[in-house]
């Protein structure tokens, strides 16, 4: 279940306040693949449909990263976009604030060994460095999960 490697944390920054995450696991598939790069800003005001990163509740070496779907009395309701991974707060519950780091605002995916095709490189010269924004349909209908 871990979601990012454990390097993570402010190791490898970019700014006091920036830094670069590895995604590890299927927990929000579609939206990031195993492999996938974060850049996260450290202590960023959540809002709802952010894809955060968080101490796991339980086992508060392990972060994670998760979509902000709800504030409830207590903390954030975070969810994975892949409803069959699990590992979020229907089985943790509400994540206290203060284990909420902070946001993931840009995504890289790095280039595959097998992808050497000139079609393979094109499509991920398109594709490989998006920005995540707050996915507000998204949180609505996972809320409703």
């Amino acid at each position: 279940m871990p979601e990012l490697s454990q390097e993570t944390e402010r190791g490898r920054s970019l700014l006091p306040f920036l830094g670069v995450a590895e995604v590890t696991g299927p927990s929000m598939v579609p939206t990031l693949q195993h492999g996938d790069q974060l850049v996260v800003h450290w202590g960023a005001r959540v809002g709802i449909g952010d894809i955060v990163v968080l101490r796991h509740p339980f086992q508060q070496d392990l972060l994670v990263v998760k979509r902000a779907v709800e504030r409830r009395e207590g903390g954030w309701w975070v969810l994975g976009d892949n409803a069959f991974a699990g590992g979020d707060s229907t089985d943790y519950g509400v994540v206290p604030e203060d284990l909420v780091l902070g946001k993931a605002r840009l995504r890289y995916r790095p280039l595959r060994p097998g992808q050497r095709s000139p079609l393979a490189a094109v499509r991920w010269a398109v594709s490989a460095v998006r920005p995540l924004f707050a996915d507000r349909s998204a949180s609505r209908r996972l809320r409703a999960r």
